[in-house]
């Protein structure tokens, strides 16, 4: 049998290696390099920095997980996964974007994977997200429900801008949990000359 790199340590190891990847990819700022700015009156832009405390360090809280020494068929294994799945749950959000009108741009992640109109999704900031890795934070991700009768008519990690008044909330769903939503979202597909 070829080697490929992974031991019995790798998948554990791997898991832990993508929440931090995948968080720093959040912390870089997601899909676009984009300034906070406002859009006339109607929503100021956001990028997924602003959706996190200053002070919230989640490197500190992986430095307490060492995954090289656990086997994936290890039962502490699973126990490390709960671990921080619970510490992504819980995710610190920043209160003072709660009732804002703000346009943010992310990943569509239907909650109803086998629906054909999308009319409730998670919108993350990087591709994959909840389906291929470990859903985000949930200070990066958004419950989002599309305005009433209109339907986002796309498909399973579509870049879109969400357009709409942020409020702090915890949603939790079969694929990840949310620190905020947005309802009666405006949703339009990302374009890169905006």
């Amino acid at each position: 049998m070829r080697d490929n790199g992974m031991n019995k340590h790798g998948r554990t190891a791997l898991l832990l290696d993508v929440a931090l990847a995948v968080l720093l990819t959040g912390l870089m700022g997601g899909c676009g390099e984009h300034e906070p700015e406002q859009r006339g009156a109607s929503a100021e832009e956001l990028t997924w920095d602003d959706l996190l405390p200053a002070d919230w360090q989640p490197e500190k809280l992986l430095e307490n997980f060492n995954a090289e020494d656990i086997a994936d068929e290890d039962p502490r294994a699973a126990d490390l996964m709960e671990k921080l799945a619970a510490l992504w749950k819980e995710a610190p959000v920043v209160p003072g974007l709660n009732g804002r009108q703000v346009r943010l741009p992310g990943f569509v992640v239907p909650v109803n994977l086998e629906a054909e109109d999308i009319d409730q999704f998670l919108l993350v900031p990087y591709f994959g997200a909840c389906i291929h890795v470990p859903p985000p934070p949930a200070n990066q991700t958004v419950f989002v429900t599309t305005r009433e009768n209109k339907p986002y008519v796309g498909a399973l990690f579509d870049t879109v801008w969400v357009e709409g008044k942020m409020q702090v909330d915890n949603v939790d769903s079969a694929l990840g949990s949310a620190g905020y939503r947005i309802d009666q979202a405006r949703v339009t597909p990302y374009e890169t000359n905006e």
